[in-house]
């Protein structure tokens, strides 16, 4: 079944592009595009993350504001492949760099360090924006690209 998948992935060309990130292998690529789909129907990445169901929701009334979390409407097989995703780039830091884990030890150094699971689920926003920003570009993955290099 994974050969399968992956023989019907190939052909896509943004298949190239998710594999050219560190952290998203073969299987990894052909069941993001399962289960997202073609994301240039996406109008922004934005959209993207409410597909998936990372979008923030919040709710204030009068001074009253609750703290935020994230909508979990969206797609959750995809949201869970995400987050497989980010930590697998995290946990293979060291043989493959990426700006996302880069951005992930950056939140956690903070004044106020965040909580492991919203710094990945910030990572999960940023590593699908860079995905959505690569595929409607057609450009693959380069770390000397990225900002995160020079800080």
């Amino acid at each position: 079944m994974i050969t399968q998948m992956e023989a019907l992935a190939q052909p896509i060309p943004a298949y190239k592009i998710y594999i050219s990130m560190p952290g998203i292998g073969p299987l990894s690529a052909a069941q993001l595009l399962g289960e997202l789909g073609d994301i240039t129907r996406f109008d922004n990445a934005n959209q993207l993350n409410a597909y998936i169901g990372i979008d923030l929701n919040r709710y204030q009334s009068g001074r009253y504001q609750r703290q935020d979390h994230i909508n979990k409407r969206g797609n959750p097989h995809g949201r869970a492949l995400v987050y497989l995703i980010v930590r697998n780039m995290i946990r293979l830091q060291a043989t493959a760099p990426n700006h996302i884990v880069d951005y992930y030890y950056k939140l956690k150094k903070r004044p106020l360090p965040k909580r492991d699971k919203v710094a990945t689920v910030a990572c999960m926003n940023r590593t699908l924006k860079c995905l959505y920003a690569m595929v409607m570009a057609d450009t693959k993955y380069v770390y000397a690209y990225t900002d995160s290099k020079s800080q």
